[in-house]
């Protein structure tokens, strides 16, 4: 979609609520939104791209702490690129730690589906 977008049609496209949107702009989760001379929430494609990035990394479990810091730290420019990619790099740690747990627990999961189908393969049955 060319041009602006308002709440809605942002709230509708990312499938995330204006009521959460709004929230996410007050506790600085994500920069204050663009506005129209009428006070509207205009959203550009930077601040689209910024709904994304928060989206994605809630969705991954970065803590709201973490993404208030970095676009607190991003807010006051390039003087704060180091500590931005520390920040990230530490959140980026901890996912990677996440991950290998889920996949161990993926694994399991897939052995125990693999012996219930070597089960049910050799035709046992169980009253």
């Amino acid at each position: 979609m060319g041009g602006m977008m308002n709440i809605k049609q942002v709230s509708e496209e990312k499938g995330i609520s204006a009521d959460t949107l709004r929230y996410y702009e007050r506790i600085g989760l994500i920069p204050p939104v663009h506005r129209t001379k009428g006070g509207i929430r205009d959203y550009t494609e930077e601040d689209l791209k910024r709904v994304d990035f928060t989206i994605c990394m809630r969705n991954a479990g970065l803590s709201i702490e973490s993404l208030i810091e970095y676009n607190r730290l991003f807010s006051e420019g390039d003087k704060t690129i180091g500590a931005r990619r520390n920040l990230l790099v530490g959140e980026k740690e901890i996912l990677t730690e996440k991950i290998k747990e889920m996949q161990e627990c993926l694994d399991r999961l897939q052995k125990k589906i693999t012996n219930y189908d070597q089960i049910l393969a050799e035709g046992k049955t169980f009253l």
